[in-house]
């Protein structure tokens, strides 16, 4: 699972929408967006954002993703 797949999973399960998102983690929109399609490399301090905007560990949008890829 790509960390876009993992993140949009995460949002759609607490009923969050893309904008939604985006204010808590004090982003725009079209990067959030970007995100989950798989267009952007993001920065640890972006994943900490959204991870907090979430109300998850960092650990958990991270822990999807193989090392290997």
């Amino acid at each position: 699972m790509t960390f876009g797949a993992a993140l949009r999973v995460f949002r759609e399960k607490q009923g969050l929408t893309q904008e939604k998102l985006a204010e808590l983690a004090d982003l725009h929109t079209n990067y959030v967006s970007s995100v989950e399609r798989g267009e952007r490399n993001l920065s640890l301090h972006n994943i900490a954002r959204l991870a907090n905007a979430l109300a998850i560990p960092v650990s958990m949008l991270v822990g999807s993703l193989d090392p290997k890829q």
